[in-house]
């Protein structure tokens, strides 16, 4: 009893800066000395278990499918799947059941599995995890920068492999110094300096935009629960609040899922056109 009155005694010492630091701060392990790599044992984790959860049930309710009337699962995630493929032909002509739409589908529903944590209380969470001895752990993959440039980089690099492979590697680098202002030579450096800032800023936005809603998500929780804990009024308010941007939240979520992937099927689009 003496521990535990103890504990809320720390707590209520906090400081909302360091509450807050504390919610957001990774469970990090140094790779060799630590000068250079770190890994996020919370994000890798919360990664690659929701990648297996949301795969797993998606291939549940395919295993399960029948050519007669439907179960209220199979109808939904046959919603999903016609939803995300009216998306890709929209913009992809080629054919894209071969490799677009099924990618389209596996980012749109990981990221949104990976934004969707942010709807778990934090600080319920927080002691969860306390009793696994895990401190601090970030629920929200999609909050930390290195899981979005991680997929950012993927979609770009998967973006120069189908330039090449459609354009053939002479093509591509053609492209490169002769697109959009012509093959003259004195031209040259122009078009590829163009492109070079195509290249690099592609997986800058498309990464940091995901990235910044996300936390941007998640502070507005904790310094929703900050209010919370301030008295009777703190708390009521922010109870309400909280349950207003909960709601608001929902639509961010699956908006930034939506716009993540996208740009996926854009990027990768383009790849197989020719300027």
């Amino acid at each position: 009893m003496a521990t535990e009155h103890a504990q809320h005694a720390e707590q209520a010492a906090l400081t909302p800066s360091e509450y807050i630091a504390g919610h957001l701060s990774f469970n990090a392990k140094p790779i060799g000395d630590g000068s250079f790599w770190t890994l996020h044992v919370d994000t890798l984790v919360m990664s690659v278990l929701l990648g297996f959860v949301v795969m797993g049930l998606v291939w549940w309710v395919a295993r399960g499918a029948t050519a007669g009337v439907p179960t209220k699962r199979q109808a939904f995630v046959e919603l999903v799947f016609g939803f995300v493929d009216d998306q890709v032909k929209n913009i992809f002509h080629g054919n894209r059941h071969a490799f677009i739409a099924p990618t389209a589908l596996t980012v749109f529903l990981w990221v949104l599995a990976m934004n969707s944590m942010d709807f778990l209380p934090v600080d319920i969470m927080h002691k969860f995890y306390g009793l696994f001895g895990a401190h601090h752990w970030r629920s929200v993959p999609t909050s930390d920068i290195n899981t979005t440039f991680a997929l950012a980089l993927a979609i770009w690099f998967l973006m120069i492999f189908f330039a090449i492979k459609v354009k053939g590697f002479g093509g591509w680098i053609h492209e490169l110094f002769c697109s959009p202002f012509g093959s003259k030579i004195w031209v040259w450096p122009a078009n590829f300096l163009f492109n070079l800032i195509e290249y690099v800023s592609k997986p800058l936005s498309h990464s940091l935009r995901l990235f910044g809603n996300m936390y941007a998500g998640e502070v507005i929780f904790l310094l929703l629960g900050l209010w919370a804990a301030t008295g009777v009024t703190g708390t009521i308010f922010g109870a309400i609040l909280g349950a207003g941007w909960s709601i608001f939240h929902i639509l961010i979520v699956a908006l930034q899922a939506f716009i993540f992937m996208m740009l996926t099927v854009v990027y990768l689009a383009m790849a197989h056109e020719s300027h």
